[in-house]
């Protein structure tokens, strides 16, 4: 009996945390176009001039039109009522994000959306290649919308600064996640002024949400043809590879700046997750803050880094000047 218990119970809660997720198909993307609501292209405006979703607005890339370059932080509030109001983007509004499969670019757009207060921002995580490989129309003419006068307001449950991660070092009550690379987590690829991982995090590579968390790798060798394999595991497969976390504990969630971040923080929210952090400078910014605790510390060799710099530019010169002799030679 008490097995019976626990596995309707185990099925429930999965039914219940897809049925509030703001991960959502191509179908629902549909059934939200004929009730008004917005459709958000996070893409580069080249991507999203070829096909896009008709109806589907865009101010560019998305990341980089509201990070700052350097500290890929939130650029000013005021500049992002500007940018998202231009495009009619208002998140009090019902809003689908979508990009290129399994990119995490529209979890940043919805994660966008919910630090500025939106309640009903959904992420179409299959993206452009879901839906033209449906049949759906596709549109290459730029939509607007009508302009909207914003006026933000962060919400403050939804990320965390250095200081505070600081504060809540071995908090039984607190989980940390760390979504990047083994490399990056074991201060073997070094991207800051030092390398590591704050104290007590669990290294969970953002690509395990994936099928095949090897096709980007493969893609780039050419060994598939197809982003396919970035589409989301089965909630059983997440569930298993979150089952050592507790879905009812704050739960923060990092990478080097936040982007990959945003990912996991939105499948752990498809999962039911009920108090997801994003750590939104991550470990650029706490590899930079000499004094926060970290494990598995390693320094960045500047000298190092200036010998291969040199040696790179010696290579680049001659090979220009194997080409200036080629050249000659015609």
């Amino acid at each position: 009996m008490k097995r019976v218990l626990v596995f309707w119970f185990s099925l429930l809660w999965a039914q219940t945390a897809v049925a509030a997720s703001p991960i959502v198909d191509g179908q629902y993307v549909v059934e939200a176009i004929a009730r008004n609501a917005i459709i958000w292209d996070v893409r580069p405006a080249d991507a999203y001039a070829k096909a896009h979703i008709p109806g589907a607005v865009s101010i560019g890339d998305a990341i980089k039109v509201l990070r700052d370059e350097n500290t890929e932080d939130f650029i000013a509030t005021e500049r992002i009522e500007k940018i998202l109001g231009a495009a009619g983007l208002d998140p009090k509004r019902e809003i689908i994000v979508y990009g290129s499969r399994g990119s995490p670019s529209p979890y940043f757009g919805l994660y966008t959306l919910q630090y500025f207060g939106g309640k009903s921002a959904r992420v179409y995580h299959e993206g452009i290649e879901d839906w033209s490989a449906a049949g759906r129309a596709i549109s290459r003419e730029a939509s607007q919308r009508p302009p909207v006068a914003l006026k933000l307001e962060v919400d403050p449950t939804l990320a965390v600064t250095t200081k505070d991660v600081v504060a809540r070092l071995n908090n039984p009550n607190v989980q940390i996640v760390d979504v990047r690379t083994p490399q990056e987590f074991m201060g073997q690829d070094i991207r800051a002024i030092r390398g590591g991982h704050i104290p007590g995090a669990v290294n969970i590579p953002f690509e395990q949400n994936w099928v095949d968390p090897e096709t980007r790798v493969k893609l780039a060798r050419k060994q598939v043809g197809s982003n396919a394999g970035m589409s989301l595991k089965p909630v059983e497969a997440l569930k298993q590879l979150y089952s050592k976390l507790d879905p009812n504990k704050e739960t923060i969630v990092y990478c080097q700046s936040g982007m990959r971040a945003s990912e996991t923080a939105g499948v752990l929210q498809h999962l039911g997750f009920t108090n997801v952090k994003i750590y939104d400078s991550s470990w650029l910014s706490y590899g930079n803050t000499l004094d926060a605790p970290a494990d598995n510390v390693t320094f960045f060799n500047v000298d190092l880094l200036s010998s291969r710099i040199s040696a790179l530019q010696d290579r680049i010169s001659q090979l220009e000047k194997e080409l200036a002799e080629a050249k000659a030679k015609k």
